[in-house]
């Protein structure tokens, strides 16, 4: 099973639309583009309304990651450099997220992996 990156395709900041699957399509495209070996899905609702737009990362025997708060487009880059530090994470742990930019400050919550 290959790691994934799940975003919420129903976020939305009050008085605006979901943002969320288009995101998600814009980087399905980079992740190819870069041979990243991870999976762009969405899903109707991660629980984080409050503070769109969320989405998880998680794969087999690694910890999961929640975010929220991030903002589609000028987070590319960003979640880029979190996707290659989880994809070289064996257990998934990221010990150090500063190359993540902005994103470190986005996380909600982790979990340790079954």
């Amino acid at each position: 099973m290959k790691d994934r990156l799940t975003i919420c395709d129903t976020c939305a900041e009050i008085g605006k639309d979901p943002s969320g699957e288009a995101w998600a399509s814009e980087l399905q495209k980079v992740v190819l583009a870069k041979g990243f070996d991870i999976d762009v899905v969405t899903t109707s609702c991660l629980n984080m309304c409050e503070t769109p737009v969320s989405f998880a990362l998680q794969g087999a025997g690694k910890a999961t990651y929640l975010f929220s708060g991030t903002m589609p487009g000028s987070d590319t880059d960003d979640l880029m450099e979190l996707l290659k530090l989880y994809l070289n994470a064996p257990d998934g742990w990221i010990a150090d997220a500063r190359k993540a930019g902005r994103l470190r400050f986005c996380l909600r919550g982790s979990t340790p992996s079954l």
